[in-house]
């Protein structure tokens, strides 16, 4: 089994959770080769946090450019054959990794794995549990990197919310064969002021340019292929 892989946490102002999410790693069965931290512009003290914890832990400092900004700048860092991702405010459990290694050493013809979350509120010590949820996201998602490359830049649509919505499905568009992994992985945040919290309207309009822009190339993939006369119909 190829265990040797890397973990990209985008960090904005998160100094209140940061730590947490990166003990969350290092407690891994399997640990990674590195841990590159984004600092994204963050104004309080989130990249000094991190850079002080452990010696795997890479800050790359840089100015505000959003999440799928900061997502792309880990990944052009990374050089293992396999990257994870954790939002700074959500946990992995402790098999984590181990088990989605296992998985890509079981089935090579796989090029990302998603898992399931445990929803949570509140203090890590005294949680408040919310429902499992499949989630199609950072902090569930581990993909070889080759494969991360070849999808490109993490986009941040208007809102901020839809990024990773959108990069998976042009991975899959690609051809990438994504997987959910049925098992609870890891442990999702929700609290006032995350991205995730909550419906907004303003915000929630990156899931619908997300949604328009698969379309589009949709339409420009058929386009392409229809024959001469299919096209002057």
């Amino acid at each position: 089994m190829n265990s040797s892989y890397s973990v990209v946490v985008p960090a904005y102002n998160a100094a209140a959770t940061v730590e947490e999410a990166l003990h969350s790693i290092l407690a891994q069965t399997v640990l990674p080769e590195v841990i590159v931290l984004v600092d994204d512009g963050s104004t309080d003290d989130t990249g000094l946090r991190a850079a002080q914890l452990d010696s795997r832990i890479s800050v790359i400092q840089q100015t505000n450019q959003g999440c799928g900004g900061a997502t792309t700048t880990g990944i052009a860092a990374v050089t293992t054959p396999f990257v994870a991702f954790l939002d700074a405010d959500d946990l992995w459990l402790p098999n984590k990794a181990e088990r989605q290694l296992v998985r890509f050493s079981e089935n090579s013809g796989v090029a990302a794995l998603v898992a399931q979350a445990q929803i949570f509120k509140g203090p890590t010590y005294s949680p408040q549990l919310g429902p499992v949820s499949d989630v199609w996201g950072r902090t569930t998602l581990m993909i070889r990197t080759e494969a991360a490359r070849n999808i490109g830049e993490v986009i941040d649509p208007p809102g901020a919310r839809g990024d990773m919505v959108d990069w998976i499905a042009r991975g899959r568009e690609l051809g990438h064969a994504f997987e959910l992994m049925n098992e609870v992985l890891a442990m999702r945040r929700i609290r006032p002021g995350s991205l995730s919290y909550g419906r907004d309207a303003e915000k929630d309009r990156g899931y619908l340019l997300t949604v328009k822009r698969a379309l589009e190339r949709k339409r420009a993939a058929a386009a392409q292929q229809a024959t001469p006369a299919e096209r002057d119909e």
